[in-house]
């Protein structure tokens, strides 16, 4: 005969067990496979996205900071994707040095100038997926800073889709190496390296 104990400690095993089970099915939604991701528009989001540059300091150290607050979308097409696109604004006054006198100085016309170019644009020309790997691609396209436009490339790889927190997204973390000396920002060259690497992150959500 079962007591109201037992009844109580299956009710719970199997609640237990649903959930389980309900955390299997929303693991196995996910993927790693980029011919499974849905396609369509998709926009950053900002608060898990953002681009951190480093700079080599007069050689004694690799100096980080970040630029938050990006905007992007990318248009996603699965079946070509040399068809995708990605376009994304990046908010040069929301630079993140770790230190208040130089987030100052980079607002000046010594780097950034944001008085008169308060934002930097990307604009993709092409997207190029490894022909080995079908989780890495190469993203051109044109970065216009201060002004100044030039060709950027990209290698951006893919890490995964699917539903999470209410919202279908997409992963990727991408890679870039920039002379700012392009841009016209010489201040401190060459003890503050000219080459400028960028590691940038991205989690992007589909559009409803």
């Amino acid at each position: 005969m079962r007591t109201p104990f037992m009844k109580h400690a299956l009710a719970g095993a199997l609640a237990v067990s649903l959930a389980a089970g309900g955390a299997v099915v929303a693991q196995a939604a996910l993927t790693k496979t980029p011919s499974e991701v849905t396609a369509g528009a998709y926009d950053l989001d900002s608060g898990h996205g953002k681009i951190t540059w480093s700079v080599n300091h007069l050689g004694f150290s690799t100096y980080t900071g970040q630029f938050v607050n990006v905007k992007a979308e990318l248009k996603l097409d699965v079946a070509n994707p040399s068809a995708s696109t990605l376009t994304a604004t990046i908010p040069l006054t929301d630079v993140a040095p770790n230190d208040d006198k130089l987030k100052a100085h980079l607002q000046t016309a010594d780097f950034f100038d944001t008085a008169n170019h308060p934002t930097a644009t990307f604009v993709s020309r092409s997207v190029t997926v490894d022909a080995d790997d079908a989780n890495e691609a190469t993203v051109v396209g044109d970065l216009t800073l201060r002004g100044v436009t030039k060709p950027v490339t990209i290698e951006v790889e893919f890490n995964q889709a699917g539903t999470a927190m209410g919202a279908y997204k997409a992963g990727f973390d991408g890679e870039a190496v920039i002379k700012r000396s392009d841009f016209g920002i010489n201040y401190a060259l060459p003890a503050v390296s000219d080459e400028v690497k960028l590691h940038i992150e991205g989690e992007f959500v589909l559009k409803q």
